[in-house]
């Protein structure tokens, strides 16, 4: 593994939903706090929340930038430096490519299941892309994944992860996340502070509404 890059990336996701749910909420939140100490930006363009309620989530988070504008308009003069993660994408994501690009761009949301490829809504506009391997990940994960590549210089297949775990939801019932995650030091999926239990308030209406 070589020295992490001393570079201040961009992570920008664009937001493809025209609501926003508190479970990708909580992913934005981990985001924000992830780039903040990783002296990184985080962007969410085409974000226009409808409540001042939603914004007000993101008081305090340094890392988070708040674009009303798409990602197109913003970065239409640095597009060679723009990097789509793609899961279509014929190349996967290296090291060196955090030499390449400066900005990481993701199309929220990428954890559907099963995926629909919202991504295809960026690959028009013609960006180079990477994948982050076969496997679907939540966007938290794909920035977290993304950010150990690029600024960590390891690789993808170095990094140790939990694929579609059980999470207890009560005594009697549990649920599969369809999804890859990054395995945290106790052996357990890193997810979003307050994910479990929001996963819990939702168990009710089914993992397919969850998502």
């Amino acid at each position: 593994m070589s020295e992490p890059l001393n570079k201040a990336f961009i992570f920008a996701v664009e937001h493809l939903d025209p609501e926003i749910e508190e479970w990708s909420k909580l992913e934005y939140i981990t985001i924000a706090k992830e780039a903040e100490k990783a002296k990184a930006e985080f962007w969410l363009t085409s974000f226009n929340p409808t409540t001042g309620e939603t914004l007000s989530a993101f008081d305090g988070l340094e890392a988070i930038r708040i674009k009303h504008e798409s990602v197109e308009t913003l970065l239409e003069s640095r597009r060679s430096r723009v990097c789509l993660l793609d899961p279509a994408a014929s190349e996967p994501l290296v090291p060196e490519d955090g030499k390449d690009f400066d900005v990481f761009l993701f199309g929220g949301i990428l954890g559907d299941d099963p995926p629909r490829d919202r991504t295809s809504e960026l690959r028009k506009m013609g960006y180079t892309n990477r994948n982050l391997g076969p496997k679907q990940m939540t966007t938290d994960t794909a920035v977290r994944v993304t950010r150990m590549v690029v600024q960590d210089q390891v690789q993808l297949n170095q990094i140790k992860y939990v694929d579609y775990p059980e999470l207890k939801v009560d005594k009697h019932e549990s649920v599969e996340m369809p999804f890859r995650y990054v395995q945290g030091p106790d052996g357990t999926p890193i997810m979003p502070q307050g994910m479990l239990e929001q996963i819990k308030k939702d168990s009710e209406k089914g993992i397919e509404d969850l998502l």
